[in-house]
């Protein structure tokens, strides 16, 4: 459990620096009309701290589901009752 939540601080904190320098630049190439190449990377960042901490999210999820999945088979082989 313990590792998980480090998994989940880690995605949060990256995500939001990521978020925040992006948002950052996307309004300094939006505003400014000498700088208009820094609004498709300020996009492209805020699109990144998206696809982090979904993709943190989901490694998070599915470890638990794994957990899960192994200790019911474990429960199943206790039991005696044949799996399929």
């Amino acid at each position: 459990m313990e590792s998980k939540v480090k998994i989940l601080n880690y995605v949060k904190y990256v995500g939001g620096t990521v978020l925040f320098v992006g948002i950052i630049t996307f309004l300094i190439g939006f505003l400014q009309n000498s700088h208009n190449i820094l609004t498709p990377v300020g996009v492209g960042a805020v699109v990144g701290a998206v696809f982090i901490f979904l993709m943190g999210s989901f490694f998070v999820v599915t470890e638990e589901m794994l957990e899960k999945r192994s200790d019911h088979e474990k429960t199943i082989s206790m039991i005696g009752i044949p799996e399929e």
